[in-house]
This record gives C-alpha cells, sequence and structure tokens, in this order.
C-alpha cells in the first residue's frame, strides 16, 4: 500500500504530465485548424470572429430633455423611471416646446 507522501508525489508528477500533454495537443489543434483556413481560404470574418478582437461599442450620446419642471426646473428626457415631479401627472403639461 502506497503512503501518502507517494500519492500526492504521484498526483504532482500526473498534474505536469497532463499539462504537458495538453499544451502539446492544443498546439497541434492550432496547427491543423490554421492549416485547413489556409486550404479552404477560411478568414477570422468568416468565423464571425473578425480579427479575434471586440470592437469598442460606441459611447452613448446624452439624450436631450422632453420635459421641464417650471418650479424646480428640473427635466426629464422620457426615458426611464419618471421623477417624482411628473409621476402620475398629465406629461403634456411638462413638454419643453
Amino acid at each position: 500500500m502506497s503512503t501518502y507522501k507517494e500519492l500526492t508525489a504521484q498526483i504532482e508528477t500526473l498534474q505536469k504530465q497532463a499539462a504537458h500533454a495538453r499544451q502539446s495537443e492544443i498546439a497541434d489543434a492550432i496547427a491543423d485548424i490554421k492549416e485547413k483556413m489556409k486550404d479552404y481560404g477560411i478568414t477570422l470574418a468568416d468565423l464571425g470572429l473578425a480579427g479575434g478582437v471586440k470592437k469598442a461599442s460606441k459611447a452613448k450620446e446624452p439624450v436631450a430633455a422632453k420635459y421641464r419642471d417650471s418650479e424646480s426646473g428640473s427635466t426629464w428626457s422620457g426615458r426611464g423611471k419618471p421623477p417624482r415631479w411628473i409621476a402620475g401627472k398629465d406629461r403634456d403639461l411638462y413638454i419643453i416646446k
């Protein structure tokens, strides 16, 4: 029967072997994929990867105010949760013209 130290040493050795085998298989898979892409003229765009890097999304422009409270001067674009000063009231009274 093996001792705890022997078993942990075996585990460590097997983990190193598994990591090495994984890296080797990944390298082989990448080489195979590159070869097939070259043979068939496949591009990253064909795979939906467009260069492999996601483009930065455009910064959203702020929406112009659509409503104004004449008492406080507060404004609201009409998007999202309505502020207290307009909630439940006729919005036509607050439209900015």
